[in-house]
Parts: structure tokens; C-alpha cells; sequence
């Protein structure tokens, strides 16, 4: 769908230090995901009266140990605990201090003490480097709280999982989302103690705990087992702190101030040679001055604060924590719209949780987090932003312009989780969980006016006499180009229950994960009044909110394009799913993990009509872990499995609702003071002045039309293999090879001239004024013309379209099959990956570890959004629209780094001094150019350039690849973040003051670029390869905390 952008060991020593691997160095147990637990388990004398009891702050369990020599103690919350052997009540062995991590499962062996002290007591203690965990069979990332306090890394859920091999910052036009091994910013999970906490409209980011109140946060780069899904690319699942029999309290400030942040570089116009038979766009030369930043700096303060503990010793526990951010800054806008505004935000976020031990077999835990941007109640403050009038000629801020327009997200989310153990071997989990969200817009600027854009091309016969700025044009104060309802919100409910039951070397599971999403009166309209009188109206569409952006013709005509976009609408959706589970120990040193699970999506319109019903999408999960040396220092995994993915609600936006997309082009005789035209005459140098190009005039569209009868779910194919080796006492290797295929995708097609030939109205699948009159004469206009232009479908599958006959009579099918569309290939999205690292565990001195990528990354299909100018139509991209389109798309994927280098590490220098660092060393991405099609430069085919900037991959009438010499990379990036931190001996170690800088070297390369070669036919756009996102500029961040 059309929607550009538009852009100006022993055994004996397995104990208190295995978490080190498990979770400071990368390493987890069964990759649960969404897991909130993790699991105690060993071997111990098999001789009656044999039993295991591990106890923690308010938690006491106790198995027994099974015939096989063999116990699991599972669904412990995350934590440190103490576990004890016993023989008919008597102590026999103890290991203190056994941490484990999420996800994860931490072995504690009993055998050899026992059988060596005959089993007489033992204290165990921690002095060697633990043991590998042999019941993973992938490797995750999990960072804990401890984590966190020692490295220099940003607050915010995303950059803690960039600290995981196989994850890229994605485009910033989608802010600050991750790419998971190739995958798009869309298709990620988000979780907190369990809940999904994903952004329910686009599924672009999720809802994050306030930073310190994180107890560990794990990262899965894919290869999670049949109890979770919904994720095609990565999970971030974050666990929160909970209350413990010791009270503790405690703050934090952390201040970045202006004078301690490096200006951003200021942007110029690229210089770059012209091809034969062109000429540049008018205004915006080489070498100009377009964006001045070098005052765009500002500061931050974040305060947060802490209490948990007792209520009821052993039995009922809280967790409060409260965390509020400050911003005060400048931005200065480009050129074209010359203003500097000066913004002043808060964000508040509260974090609550309760525990409660109902007895040692039953435990109900409670989670609330509510989150408000610019006010504790969620409404917004005045005075928040003011934008004044920016002049390029010296350098200098003016009058007062605007109000600035704020937008932001709430949350409230409430999470009820219980667990029952009911017996030694049976586990029943019961999660249910509600959120609400808003994500209201206000707007400082009431302008009616209409946006200006492409003041450049306006006819310089109107600016005699007016002083106008030839780069600028003729303008207003309008700086929306886009609005919002100030009402849209989403809901989402969701159940899940889990049973586990352990039967000899089995541990089997089952389960059902619901979600249900609901959202009201989201998506967008253009901002503005009312359209011209001159506008032809047939449909009756709504014509209030409109864009005026000037252009020139071919033949030299100055025409004005009106645009008018409207798509506010509600939706809902409904995600079902059941799972079985099997953790098999086929042998002491081979665990098998068989799963399947079964997924049902169904996406309803706004009238609660189902659009998409995805059922008996059956995802079998396989996977290994070889104990090769069975001492578990040498371990050999593997897995297997498939991944669906959901629609999210954001795809009946267009797609199965009412929506509005119509321009039209005038010839004008003047300009008035605020940049309208005026003198207007409808104007047709495409074919017809007024047109929309994917048939959207607001009407209702039939939800049998808008996708096809025989739709499939997206999903993906992944297989993993690697492993992990100690290598002396103190350091550990091992590496991963993974493999990801995309075998099913869901995009619009927006051709129904190729469904036209294919049932013989007409005999080409490309618009011509013939073939449009010719199928409006057809008994199928209002299905190919009308609401239902645009159709969801599965590309490279032959897919069965309904078409309404106009008479309201019936459906009649037509089976089109890819060559029918014309598509001269299939989706593909192939990436190959192996991760290579060594690493030293914590031993109370320092830790550290490396990690080299490298990644084979190709396709013709990025994902669910589009990166390369920031499409967030969910699978509604112009990918697949037509075939010209696609041609040339094939290359490396937008996101892509062929080669990345990363180091975490922290050295303890003395009891009170510690130094940090974190790098992260990257290739760059692959750029594309966009033009007209054909090898003579001025093709248009599908009208979707409109004129304008290119959409097609011909430049200069060449096919040109993403990535290839052509179009090229953004340069490789290194990111280098260093830290020091004190903590006075006078105060017990308690008092913490640390020194973080972020981008020690000042680097800002480009990480995006404009990639639209032409402004209009033969005509070079300026802004090719004008940066559109850098590396963030250096800042140091200073901070003092206090825990008690």
C-alpha cells in the first residue's frame, strides 16, 4: 500500500557462582521467553529417604529424590537459595547461595559430597568456575539488576538487549526498536513478570519496567521451546524485583547535563554527481546548510526510589518503586520549515508487586505498573514546547511561531499470577493479566491552515516582490503533517495457564496462552481545513484535512498537488493458542525437548466482523542438549522449530476499514500569503486530475474482498546449533550457527488490472486510461475499483480473490497465481549467522566477554514494516503492490550488518573502585535508491510517484539492488561506552557514585539515508543520501544512588 514518507570443574563446585554463566555471561536454561522462574536441578544418592529442600527468602520447597538418582525443583522465582540434601531428616550436604537465573535451569550436584563424606554433613562452597547448564538447548542473553549497576549501558529495555549477539538497532524512523536476527521491528514480543506488554497496535516496541526496578531481563534472539510464540524475531522478557524478609530502601539521581553533551553535526546538502540527461532540483543545492544543530543539545534528570519487604514475615512481601524522567531540550528544524523549538517533558512510571505465600505449595503474586508521559495522571501539562521562527541567514531564533504539538503513551497493567504446587511432580501456573493503553496527541498548533510542502517548486513568478527564500517558498505556520484523535487508546486482556507434571525422565507440559486486543479510534488524518472548491467529489469522501505540495511536470507545467488521507478507525483481535511439551533426559547426558504448539488468530473489523481467521497453525518445536563429557563442561545443543506471526490490529487500518487516500492536481494563478494556490484548474498530466491510489474514497470495504479466501498466517523456519566448552578454570568459548528462511508472508497487492486480464476484461496488467474505462464497464468495477482495490494476500502463493459482482448478487473467484500478478520471484528472507565469543565469568575480580557476528542476510522482503523510508503500514507496505515495484528489491536486507564486534566487561579494581566498558562495532547497512522505473528514468507505472520522488529500484535507468556498488553502505560505526564507579568504604559500600560516558569518541556517522534518487523525471533529488539518522552524540551521565 502506498504510504511513503515524505522527508525534507569438579562436580563438587557446582554452586553459588553458576548463575555467573547462566546469566552475567549469555548462558540460560530451557529458553522459556516469556519465563518469570528458574529451575534447581541435580543428581543426589538415590537411597530411600532421600530429599532436596531449597529455601530462599519466604520460599521453602522440598522433592524427592527420584529413582533415577535424579530432582527438579522448578518454577522458583528468580533469586539466590540455599539447598540441602537430607537422608531421613538429617542435613547431609549444603549449598549456599545458589543463584538462578530466568529461563534458566542451575545445577547442584549432591553425589559426589554425599557419597565422599559418607553421608555425614557438608558445607559446599563456591571457589571454581560453574558449571555449564547442559538442560539448555539454546543460548539467550540475561542481564541482571547486579549487570546493570556495574555497565555503562542506556535505560531502556532495547539497549540492554543490543548487548545480545544477533540484534541491530532498527530504523530510527521506528525510534528506538530492535531488528532480531534479520527479522523487522514488528515481529518481536514483549514481556514483564510474564504478561505481554508489546505496543498492542503496530507491535512496534512494548512497555518496559522503570529501570531500577529490573531484576533481570532476558533477551532470546529466537529457538524458544512450544510454550511461546507469537514472535518470529526476538523476545524481551523483563522480571521485576520483589520483596524479600529483609526490608531495603533506596534511590537514585541520575543528571545528564547540556554542558556535558556534544553538539550534533549540523546537515548540508550531499554532493554528489549528475547523472547524464539530468538536472538538479531547484533550490536546495550541494553544499547548503539545510539543518543547524549545533545548539540541539539539552539535559536530563531521572529520579527513582525503592521499598520492599516483609509485611507478613515468610508470608507476604511488597515491592514498590517509582521513577520519574526529565527532558529539556532544543531542536532546530530544517530549512524548509525554519523554526527552533524548545521542549520540556516528563515521564513518570510506578512499579508495584505483592507476593504472598499461602502456604509452602501455593503462592499469589500481584504486578502493577502504570506508566504517564508529561503528567502523573496522564493528562498533559501547558506551555510544554514553544517553537519560534529560525532564520539560515544568520543563524538566529526570532519571533514566536507555535505551541509545539506533544504526543505520548500511557499504560496500566495489571498482572494476577498464581502458582500451586500440588504435588513433588505437579506444577499448575495461572497467569491473567489486563492492560490499558492511550496514546493521546496535543496539538499547541490549532492552525487550520494546510501544510506546504515542496515550496520549492512553486512557480518563482509568485514570489517577484515578496522576499521570498527560494529554498523555503512561500509557507505558513502549519508544522502538522499529520494529526491524531486525542481519544485513541487500546485494551488488551490475556490468560494463560500452564501444568507441568514430571514422570520419570519426562517432564511434560501443557497449556493455553490467550490474548485478546482492542483498539479505538486509532490511526491518523491530514491536518488542515477543508479542501477547494475546485475538487472534483464524486464519492462524497470527506475532504477536510489537506496537504498542499507543489510540483513540477514534465513538459515544465507548475502544478499543486492536494492530498487528503483520513484512516481513524477501531479494530480488535483475538490470539489463542494450546501447546504440549515434552523434556525428555533420554540418557544422563542427553536431554531431549519435543514440543508442538497450535496457533488461531482471527482480526476483526470495526464492525466485529472477522477480516482474517488464521486457524490449526501447528508449530512443532525440536531440540537437544549432549553433556558431551557428561561433567558439564563441554555441551552440545541444537534446536529446531517454526514461528507464526500475528497481524496486529494496526492491519485493518486501510485494509478492512473505511479510509480515505485521494489526490488531485491543479494548475494555479497565484499564491496567497499562507502558501495556498489559488486560481485553481483541475489538471490531468497522468491520466485523470483526480486520483487514489489504492481505491481508498472512505467507503466501507467488504471483509470477504479485502483478503484472500485462502490466506495464511506468516511464519518462519529456524534451526540453531552450537555450543559451549570451558577452557581451563577460568574461561569459556563456544559458538552458535543459526539459520532463518521466511517460507510465508503477508503483504497487499494493489493491482487490479492484473485481475482484470486474468479474467479476460482486458489484456495488460498495467494501468491505461482503456483498461481503467474497460473495467468500469465490467460487472466487477466496485470490487476492482472501488473500497477493495487493495487485497491481503500471501505473494508467491497462488491466492483465491472474491470479487462482488456490482449487482450485489453473488461472489465470483479468481485463482491468481504469482506469474499472474507478473511477480518475477517468490518472498525471500534468508540469514545466515554464526556467533563466535569467549568470555571469563565474574570471579570477584572481573568479568568480560567478546562476541563476533557475522551475517549473510538476503532477500526481497524485509519484514512486516519497511525500513528504508519508515512504512509502519503492518504487512500494508509497498512491498508486492505490483510487480514493478518489486523489481530490483532483491538484495542485502535493510537490516542487515554483515559483521559485528561486541565487549562487555567490568574490573573491580579495588573494594570501592570499579571500571567498566561496552563496544559495539558494526558494518554498515545497506543502502537503496529509489527512482522512476525504466530504462528511460521517467516510468511510472503504478502512479505512486505521483510526480514526485521515486518508488521504484531503477536509478537512472538502471535496476540498482539495496546494498549493491550502486547504491553502497552507511559506513561502519563504533560505539564505545566507558564507566566508573565509587562506593565508600564510611558508608558500607551502600553509597554509589558512577561516571558513564556514552560515545566516548564522539562518532556520528550516518546509520539511514534519504534513499529517493529523483524529485521528479530526469530531475536528481537532493536529499539522495542526505542523512537521515546518525550515531547519537556523546553525553556524560552522572549519578548518585543509596541502597539499604
Amino acid at each position: 500500500m502506498n504510504n511513503r514518507k515524505l522527508t525534507g570443574g569438579a562436580l563438587t563446585r557446582r554452586n553459588a557462582l553458576t548463575v555467573a554463566l547462566a546469566v552475567g555471561l549469555g548462558f540460560t536454561g530451557v529458553a522459556f521467553g516469556q519465563a518469570t522462574t528458574g529451575t534447581i536441578f541435580g543428581t543426589a544418592p538415590s537411597a530411600a529417604g532421600q530429599t532436596v529442600q531449597v529455601t530462599g527468602s519466604g520460599v521453602s520447597r522440598k522433592v524427592t529424590v527420584g529413582q533415577n538418582g535424579r530432582y527438579t525443583v522448578s518454577n522458583l522465582p528468580v533469586g539466590t537459595y540455599t539447598v540441602t540434601l537430607t537422608n531421613n531428616g538429617e542435613v547431609v550436604s549444603t549449598h549456599n547461595n545458589v543463584s538462578i537465573a530466568v529461563g534458566s535451569g542451575t545445577e547442584v550436584d549432591f553425589n559426589t559430597a554425599a557419597n565422599a563424606q559418607e553421608l555425614s554433613q557438608v558445607q559446599v562452597r563456591a571457589n571454581a568456575l560453574p558449571s555449564i547448564d547442559v538442560t539448555s538447548v539454546n543460548s539467550s542473553t540475561v542481564i541482571t539488576a547486579s549487570d546493570l549497576e556495574k555497565l555503562p549501558v542506556g535505560r531502556s529495555a532495547e539497549s540492554i538487549a543490543l548487548l545480545s549477539p544477533g540484534t541491530v538497532q532498527g530504523s530510527g524512523y521506528f525510534g528506538n526498536a530492535v531488528s532480531f536476527g534479520g527479522s523487522s521491528v514488528a515481529e518481536n514480543a514483549y514481556y514483564v513478570n510474564g504478561y505481554n506488554t508489546g505496543e498492542p497496535y503496530r507491535n512496534i516496541g512494548g512497555f518496559q519496567l522503570p529501570y531500577g526496578s529490573i531484576a533481570q531481563q532476558e533477551t532470546l534472539t529466537g529457538g524458544f521451546s512450544a510454550k511461546y510464540g507469537r514472535s518470529d524475531g526476538g523476545v524481551i522478557s523483563q522480571v521485576g524485583k520483589r520483596g524479600t524478609n529483609e526490608w531495603h530502601f533506596g534511590g537514585q539521581i541520575a543528571w545528564t547535563p547540556r554542558f556535558l553533551r556534544a553538539s550534533p553535526k549540523s546537515e548540508y546538502m550531499p554532493t554528489q554527481s549528475l547523472p547524464a540527461g539530468f538536472v538538479h532540483q531547484a533550490g536546495y543545492k550541494p553544499g547548503l546548510l539545510n539543518r543547524y544543530r549545533a545548539n540541539d543539545k539539552g539535559w536530563q534528570t531521572v529520579y527513582s526510589a525503592y521499598v520492599g519487604g516483609p509485611l507478613i514475615k515468610d508470608k507476604l512481601f511488597i515491592f514498590v518503586a517509582a521513577e520519574q524522567t526529565k527532558n529539556k531540550y532544543t531542536s532546530t528544524s530544517p530549512r524548509s520549515l525554519s523554526q527552533v523549538a524548545y521542549y520540556t517533558t516528563h515521564t513518570n512510571k510506578f512499579y508495584g508487586k505483592v507476593d504472598w505465600n499461602i502456604d509452602d505449595n501455593n503462592v499469589l503474586e500481584g504486578t502493577f505498573l502504570q506508566s504517564n508521559y508529561n503528567g502523573s495522571d496522564g493528562t498533559f501539562g501547558t506551555g510544554i514546547g514553544s517553537a519560534y521562527n529560525f532564520d539560515y541567514n544568520t543563524l538566529k531564533s526570532g519571533t514566536f511561531n507555535t505551541p509545539t504539538t506533544q504526543s505520548g503513551d500511557n499504560a496500566k497493567i495489571m498482572i494476577a499470577h498464581y502458582t500451586s504446587y500440588i504435588t513433588d511432580n505437579a506444577t499448575l501456573s495461572v497467569l491473567y493479566g489486563k492492560g490499558d493503553f492511550t496514546n493521546p496527541t496535543i496539538y499547541g498548533n490549532k492552525s487550520t491552515l494546510p501544510l506546504i510542502g515542496g515550496g520549492v517548486s512553486q512557480n518563482p513568478a509568485y514570489w517577484v516582490g515578496r522576499n521570498v527564500d527560494p529554498n523555503v517558498g512561500i509557507t505558513n505556520n502549519q508544522n502538522r503533517a499529520t494529526s491524531y484523535a486525542d481519544d485513541a487508546s487500546s485494551r488488551t486482556k490475556g490468560l494463560r495457564i500452564d501444568f507441568n507434571y514430571v514422570l520419570g525422565d519426562h517432564n511434560l507440559g501443557v497449556g493455553i496462552d490467550n490474548m485478546t486486543y482492542v483498539a479505538h479510534n486509532q490511526g491518523s488524518f491530514y491536518s488542515g481545513g477543508p479542501g477547494p472548491a475546485a475538487l472534483v467529489n464524486p464519492n462524497g469522501y470527506p475532504t477536510d484535512g489537506t496537504r498542499w505540495i507543489y510540483r513540477t511536470t514534465r513538459d515544465g507545467t507548475y502544478v499543486a498537488e492536494y492530498l487528503n488521507i483520513e484512516s481513524l478507525t477501531s479494530m480488535s483481535m483475538r490470539q489463542k493458542a494450546f501447546y504440549l511439551q515434552d523434556e525428555w533426559q533420554a540418557t544422563p547426558n542427553l536431554q531431549l525437548n519435543l514440543g508442538v504448539r497450535n496457533d488461531h488468530y482471527t482480526n476483526y473489523n470495526n464492525k466485529g466482523v472477522a477480516f482474517v481467521d488464521e486457524k490449526n497453525q501447528w508449530e512443532p518445536r525440536l531440540g537437544f542438549s549432549w553433556d558431551v563429557n557428561g561433567d558439564s563442561s563441554f555441551k552440545l545443543y541444537g534446536n529446531a522449530g517454526r514461528y507464526y506471526l500475528a497481524l496486529p490490529n494496526n492491519a485493518a487500518e486501510r485494509a478492512a476499514n473505511a479510509s480515505t487516500f485521494v489526490t488531485q492536481y491543479f494548475t494555479y494563478t497565484g499564491i496567497d500569503s499562507n502558501g495556498v494556490p489559488t486560481g485553481l484548474t483541475p489538471y490531468a498530466p497522468y491520466g485523470s486530475s483526480l486520483s487514489s491510489p489504492d481505491g481508498e474514497v472512505g467507503t466501507a470495504k467488504d471483509p470477504k474482498e479485502v483478503t484472500a479466501a485462502n490466506l495464511k498466517a506468516m511464519y518462519i523456519d529456524q534451526y540453531n546449533l552450537g555450543f559451549d566448552k570451558k577452557l581451563g578454570d577460568n574461561w569459556v568459548y563456544g559458538a552458535k550457527l543459526s539459520y532463518r528462511d521466511l517460507k510465508t508472508s503477508i503483504d497487499d497487492e494493489c493491482n487490479p488490472y492484473a485481475i482484470a486480464k486474468k479474467m479476460g476484461i482486458i489484456n495488460t496488467d498495467t494501468y491505461s486510461d482503456a483498461a481503467y474505462y474497460a473495467i468500469l464497464d465490467s460487472s466487477y468495477s466496485d470490487s476492482l475499483l472501488g473500497a477493495s482495490y487493495c487485497r491481503l494476500i500471501n505473494p508467491g502463493k497462488t491466492s483465491i480473490i472474491n470479487l462482488m459482482r456490482n449487482d450485489k448478487s453473488g461472489y465470483d473467484q479468481v485463482a491468481m497465481s504469482s506469474s499472474d500478478w507478473g511477480y518475477l520471484q517468490k518472498p525471500k528472507r534468508t540469514i545466515y549467522s554464526v556467533n563466535l565469543y569467549l568470555e571469563h565469568p565474574f570471579d570477584g575480580k572481573w568479568f568480560g566477554r567478546i562476541d563476533y557476528t557475522w551475517t549473510h542476510a538476503r532477500g526481497n522482503t524485509a519484514g512486516q514494516v519497511r525500513p528504508d523510508f519508515g512504512q509502519s503500514d503492518v504487512s500494508k507496505t509497498e512491498d508486492w503492490d505490483s510487480w514493478q515495484l518489486m523489481q530490483g528489491q532483491d538484495g542485502e536486507l535493510q537490516n542487515s550488518r554483515k559483521h559485528q564486534i561486541r565487549i562487555r566487561g567490568a574490573y573491580q579494581l579495588t573494594p570501592e573502585w570499579l571500571v567498566s566498558g561496552v563496544a559495539l562495532i558494526q558494518s554498515g547497512t545497506p543502502q537503496s535508491c529509489l527512482g522512476y522505473w525504466g530504462p528511460d528514468a521517467t516510468g511510472d507505472p503504478t502512479h505512486y510517484n505521483r510526480g514526485g520522488t521515486g518508488n521504484y529500484h531503477w536509478c537512472a535507468g538502471k535496476i540498482v539492488h539495496p546494498g549493491d556498488s550502486f547504491a553502497g553502505h552507511t559506513p561502519w560505526t563504533h560505539q564505545i561506552n566507558v564507566g566508573v564507579r565509587y562506593t565508600p568504604a564510611f558508608a558500607d559500600h551502600k553509597l554509589a557514585f558512577k561516571l558513564n560516558v556514552f560515545n566516548l569518541l564522539n562518532e556520528q556517522k550516518p546509520v539511514q539515508t534519504e534513499p529517493s534518487f529523483v524529485a521528479a523525471p530526469k530531475t536528481k533529488y537532493n536529499y539522495y543520501h542526505y542523512p537521515l539518522f546518525r550515531e547519537p552524540p556523546r553525553y556524560i551521565r552522572l549519578s548518585v544512588s543509596y541502597d539499604y
